[in-house]
């Protein structure tokens, strides 16, 4: 790994802070409607999660935690989880804002602090997370090491097919294994591509062998895998909602996967 992949966590934790304030002002993410009481989980993780009143949940990578207080807002004892300290602190002061208990913690995902000995029901990841890790295996004895004996881990993702492409889904440009990382250079962000800012970040592509078999390795079970036609959510150029809540490229002439899920459950 070559010394900027080895600074990979402080260069992406500064693109993420710097992603705060934006995302806090954006349409994309309208913190308006969500402090006024909007629920923002999709129906994908809402029907993977099922009744989760009175379970204890940890989010990781919570970004500035609207899905998390979503989580106890539909009963649950959430606490979320995230590398960026302004997006913990915007999250801390949205749950004192919403009058919600969730709790949150600033930490790095390959580890929870070492004062931190809770075990949860449920572990929820959603959407852009995994690629901002270099290996799956840390991450993954993570989650195993958070759950309680049959608990369960949680997962909606962007699927790797889509990261082999550009924007468009019209070229091939990355390897879909996991094999270098990905330095880029971003202006803008996706909740606001015309936001006056520049990303500097490092990604990694993990196949779905990857994110499997690792998650088998911390000693966890696969239960449920799913794939999707769809986005529940814009997350790149040309995407058009040509069903309620289902966001397809517009230019796209075949059906292809660009979401799938996951659950586990602890042995």
């Amino acid at each position: 790994m070559s010394a900027q992949s080895e600074n990979y966590a402080e260069l992406n934790r500064i693109a993420w802070n710097k992603r705060v304030g934006i995302h806090l002002q954006s349409e994309f993410y309208n913190q308006t409607s969500f402090l006024k009481g909007q629920i923002t989980l999709f129906d994908i993780e809402k029907n993977l999660l099922g009744n989760i009143i009175d379970l204890s949940i940890l989010h990781l990578q919570c970004h500035f935690g609207q899905d998390t207080i979503s989580l106890s807002r539909m009963g649950a004892k959430a606490t979320g989880l995230d590398i960026s300290d302004k997006a913990i602190d915007a999250a801390r002061e949205a749950a004192k804002q919403t009058g919600q208990d969730t709790q949150f913690i600033c930490h790095h995902v390959y580890a929870l602090p070492t004062d931190h000995h809770l075990q949860y029901d449920i572990v929820f990841s959603s959407y852009g997370t995994i690629t901002w890790l270099p290996d799956l295996l840390p991450w993954a004895k993570t989650i195993s090491n958070a759950l309680k004996s049959k608990g369960r881990f949680v997962f909606a993702e962007f699927h790797p097919l889509v990261w082999i492409y550009d924007e468009s889904l019209s070229k091939m440009i990355y390897d879909y294994f996991n094999t270098k990382a990905i330095y880029e250079i971003e202006k803008g962000s996706y909740a606001d591509r015309n936001a006056n800012v520049e990303l500097e970040s490092l990604t990694w592509n993990h196949s779905l062998h990857e994110v499997i078999s690792s998650l088998i390795a911390a000693g966890l079970k696969l239960i449920d895998f799913q794939e999707y036609d769809y986005s529940p959510c814009p997350f790149l150029p040309n995407m058009l909602e040509d069903e309620p809540g289902k966001f397809r490229l517009q230019n796209l002439s075949v059906k292809m996967p660009l979401v799938y899920s996951l659950v586990f459950e602890k042995i």
